[in-house]
């Protein structure tokens, strides 16, 4: 009998399963794959401020530190987010492979029991408890636990075994792939966005330094939107660029951009992380909210255990704490996004071009959006509603 089991050893799974076993909860902490952190499906950028917020800092799973953000338009428009204070905002690229890493064993060390190659298959519930079958080296076992929190990723079977997610549309998920590339020659101060609706359909292309000429360099398509598969956009977008280098690695994978999930709970079970569709819906990333999730998923588990409810009632007390933290975002972000998908090129262009050479102190959705709204009041009634 385990008090928790969490399934998946990314970010929002190790925090769940570290405060979970720091408030003396018994955890286990199961990961499908032989090694954790691998393979790495993430650009592995975040602010200062997401990361401080539950982690110490450590230098060894930090790549780079940059100072601000350069995005280009369709015709090369250039406009650059600088964090003028250079402490909170100011962002890091992560070592995912030794992050990641890092959380786990610090769940570890908190006293969740962790063990790799081992995949959730199925759960049963059982008098208010749930039992959870799994399979490790060929071989299946059951385990009895009083709450699930799934953070299998963006399919995750938990949640769609407890019908609490779907499978996503083609308008809900981005389609991604990177290069990690050496001998990349850019100012790595910075890290790079490129827009454009026949270089990006749906997206945008990245290059985020990760130290010594190393860089991931990526992009990210909408389906709905794409006529190719992600890496044909990658190779169109290297090959336009110029982007000399060699590539070390090819990885691809996917992203919600759901925005904003009614629930993420239901009896005995919550979702965190990209499960619960938590990436931001603009800018793709889900490292900071992942973190979040899992933190409230252990706090509002702990107080379960404690009060011996494991009902959906009572979890949807986790849904209060993300939804109250970042929810509101996901949920402002999704409309932004709707809004900005349907701009033409010239569009992009001429409202870049309105904004390029601002100072712009900030690295936020919310800095280019006030900005926009600035130089072009044509378009604060459009997007006002958006923000209500």
């Amino acid at each position: 009998m385990f008090d928790v089991i969490v399934v998946g050893a990314g970010p929002a799974g190790s925090m769940a399963a570290k405060t979970c076993a720091e408030n003396g909860l018994k955890v286990l902490l199961i990961e499908k794959r032989q090694e954790i952190g691998t393979p790495v499906r993430c650009a592995e950028g975040i602010s200062k401020q997401g990361l401080k917020r539950f982690v110490e800092i450590d230098r060894k799973w930090i790549a780079a530190e940059v100072i601000g953000a350069k995005i280009y338009a369709p015709d090369g428009t250039e406009i650059t987010m600088a964090e003028e204070m250079a402490g909170n905002e100011v962002g890091f690229v992560l070592e995912r492979k030794i992050f990641d890493r890092h959380l786990a064993r610090l769940a570890a060390k908190a006293g969740a029991e962790v063990i790799v190659k081992t995949a959730f298959i199925s759960f049963e519930r059982r008098d208010g408890r749930l039992k959870v079958k799994m399979r490790r080296m060929g071989e299946e076992w059951e385990v009895e636990t009083k709450i699930l929190i799934g953070a299998d990723g963006v399919e995750s079977k938990v949640g769609r075994m407890a019908g609490i997610i779907r499978t996503l549309r083609k308008s809900e998920i981005e389609s991604c792939a990177q290069y990690l590339m050496s001998n990349v020659e850019i100012d790595e101060n910075y890290t790079y966005f490129y827009l454009g609706n026949e270089l990006a359909p749906g997206g945008y292309a990245w290059i985020f330094p990760k130290g010594n000429k190393c860089a991931n360099v990526g992009i990210g398509v909408l389906p709905s939107k794409a006529k190719a598969n992600a890496k044909y956009y990658l190779d169109k977008f290297i090959e336009k660029f110029g982007i000399e280098g060699k590539i070390v690695e090819l990885v691809c994978g996917a992203v919600p951009v759901y925005g904003e999930i009614e629930t993420a709970v239901s009896d005995n079970i919550m979702l965190a992380g990209d499960a619960a569709y938590h990436s931001d819906p603009i800018t793709g990333g889900g490292i900071a909210n992942a973190l979040c999730a899992g933190y409230y998923a252990g706090k509002v588990a702990y107080e379960a255990v404690k009060k011996n409810d494991f009902s959906a009632g009572f979890l949807r007390k986790y849904d209060e704490l993300w939804k109250s933290d970042f929810g509101w975002k996901l949920r402002r972000n999704k409309k932004l996004q709707e809004f900005f998908l349907k701009l033409d090129d010239q569009t992009l262009n001429s409202l870049a071009k309105s904004i390029s050479g601002r100072n712009i102190k900030e690295m936020s959705v919310q800095a280019i959006i006030v900005e926009l709204l600035k130089s072009n009041p044509h378009l604060v009634d459009l997007i006002k509603n958006l923000l209500i």
